[in-house]
């Protein structure tokens, strides 16, 4: 059987395909492309073909036709090109293992597609189409299509053995779970359990990239749940499953765990919100206290920023995302003030604190209030309604977003007679704050103003003339 959302594409690869069959080699599409036309899914991305060529006989066949060439991978057998309007990565049929000692896969080039397709991490990627015969067909010899079908997630060989050549695939697997809405077979959870720990020979930017993309999945609950039902997550984010705090029939409290879940799949699927979701509560095992009003876990908003740039930073994120979520995470608590009623000035300093964030911010504050109780989630979203239009007006009048004084540091010097030094950063702060806490925008008023305050906290000498 052969999805018919293929058809068209496979129209468009006719010319590669004849290239190949010519030289009497063998090309297929291969892996998401296929799995995603027999789920109904439009193909698109780039494409990703194998092939019984060698690569040096793939730069051959390419021609001059193909642009964009990239032999970033051409080690590993793989070639990536733009040819025929579409993004190529042909790759030579292959198996790859990791020395049990190392981080970098080895890699052999094999003959035959279906020694190809053995090696791939699960069924419902192991399916081709070959594209050099008059009649396409899928190639399915692990049965993935009846897996798609059963919502099934199972290796093409023995998942034991297909885990020790790539130890990334456990992680990936829950990616998988999540993204297709599948169910583990039963010896694949049992060879994680088993073989979790080989994820220590796997580098920390592969890791960070499979984490990121189980985030960005629309719906990553199932996935989340494997990786801390299983030991994988303790083998590189430990925090996660230390959330789920022992409860004791007393002093019962919220599932963090739960919550955290719940709290990362309701946030859009954007990367630095959905890693502040995954860490906003991380600080609470390390703030616990029993007092007399019950469990408590004070300053967890601050002890939690502290572990999020620490654990981002180990997993090699960027410099700029590891403070932007650290930040997230900081101030995850601060809106809950906002029923005992603020002024202007500290909707005005909520917002500058909050800098380019405040959209992450509102919506990670909004998905963290999973109570239950439905007229306080209806309260709960009436009152950041109504902060947002009120942050809106404010910002609207005043240049919210980018507060300035009316006047600058040269004026500053000419009004107080100062040479450039300390004591004009000070009078341009103390402006800076008034400007926030008033909304002066008047040139005016705002050199009274700092007259004023500059006689207050520098008066004449007393007996000078």
């Amino acid at each position: 059987m052969l999805p018919a959302l293929l058809r068209p594409l496979i129209e468009r690869l006719r010319p590669v395909a004849d290239a190949f069959q010519g030289r009497g080699r063998r090309l297929y599409l291969v892996g998401g492309v296929v799995r995603d036309a027999l789920l109904g899914i439009e193909p698109s991305g780039d494409v990703d073909l194998t092939t019984d060529a060698t690569p040096d006989e793939v730069l051959e066949l390419l021609g001059r036709d193909a642009t964009h060439l990239n032999l970033a991978g051409v080690r590993f057998g793989t070639v990536a090109c733009r040819l025929v309007g579409l993004d190529l990565e042909i790759t030579t049929h292959r198996g790859e293992a990791y020395d049990p000692a190392s981080r970098k896969p080895a890699v052999h080039f094999l003959s035959a597609i279906a020694d190809d397709l053995a090696r791939r991490d699960f069924t419902i990627n192991a399916m081709a189409v070959e594209l050099t015969t008059s009649d396409p067909s899928l190639i399915d010899p692990f049965g993935g299509f009846e897996d798609l079908l059963a919502h099934r997630l199972r290796t093409p060989q023995d998942p034991s053995t297909s885990f020790n050549d790539d130890p990334l695939r456990m992680l990936r697997c829950a990616r998988f779970l999540a993204r297709f809405d599948l169910e583990p077979a039963e010896e694949l959870v049992a060879a994680v359990h088993e073989l979790a720990p080989r994820l220590a020979v796997v580098s920390r930017e592969r890791i960070r990239d499979e984490l990121s993309r189980l985030l960005l999945v629309e719906h990553p609950s199932r996935g989340l749940w494997f990786l801390v039902e299983t030991p994988l997550a303790a083998q590189f984010l430990p925090e996660l499953p230390a959330l789920r705090l022992e409860q004791d029939p007393i002093h019962r409290h919220k599932d963090v765990l739960a919550h955290t879940i719940a709290v990362t799949a309701s946030c859009s699927p954007r990367l630095r919100l959905r890693l502040a979701a995954l860490l906003h509560d991380v600080g609470k095992p390390a703030t616990r206290s029993i007092g007399p009003n019950g469990v408590s876990f004070h300053f967890h908003d601050v002890v939690g920023a502290k572990m999020a740039r620490r654990i981002l930073r180990e997993l090699r994120y960027p410099n700029d995302l590891v403070e932007d979520v650290a930040r997230l995470v900081e101030l995850h608590l601060r809106f809950h003030t906002y029923a005992q009623g603020w002024t202007d000035a500290a909707v005005r300093r909520y917002v500058r604190d909050a800098g380019n964030l405040l959209d992450d911010l509102n919506e990670l504050t909004t998905c963290d209030a999973t109570t239950r109780n439905e007229r306080r989630r209806k309260l709960f979203a009436t009152r950041m309604e109504e902060f947002t239009e009120r942050a809106a007006d404010l910002a609207a009048r005043d240049a919210l977003r980018a507060v300035r004084p009316p006047i600058d540091g040269n004026e500053v010097m000419r009004l107080l007679g100062l040479s450039p030094g300390p004591l004009v950063g000070t009078a341009m702060r103390w402006l800076t704050d008034l400007t926030i806490e008033e909304g002066i925008t008047d040139p005016d008023e705002a050199r009274a103003r700092l007259l004023a305050w500059w006689r207050r906290e520098h008066p004449e000498p007393s007996g000078t003339t």
